[in-house]
């Protein structure tokens, strides 16, 4: 899992579920520092962010809603496998998926 800078989401709420290692979510200007079994909520239309607080450890599980954001990371699936991964590709799959990275 990578870290992830502010976003607001148009179209989906995000669940997010820490399954290993520690996490720091921001939501709507609040933090949020979680271990395994905790979880965060950023609903669509909120900025939120998250990251590991030790970089690369820590695992999570991210739900969305309603379904069909997995489209937004087959895109950037695509771009790496045709060799065009890269920032268009992320601003494109970006304006596709109505993501506003802040």
């Amino acid at each position: 899992m990578v870290d992830t800078p502010s976003h607001v989401h148009q179209n989906e709420d995000e669940l997010f579920y820490v399954l290993e290692g520690e996490h720091v979510f921001e939501v709507g200007g609040e933090e949020f520092r979680l271990g395994p079994g905790g979880f965060a909520f950023g609903p669509r239309g909120i900025p939120h962010a998250q990251r590991r607080v030790v970089p690369g450890q820590g695992r999570l599980l991210i739900l969305t809603v309603p379904g069909g954001f997995d489209g937004f990371f087959r895109d950037l699936v695509a771009a790496d496998t045709e060799g065009t991964l890269g920032p268009e590709a992320y601003r494109t799959a970006s304006a596709k998926f109505g993501i506003t990275w802040l």
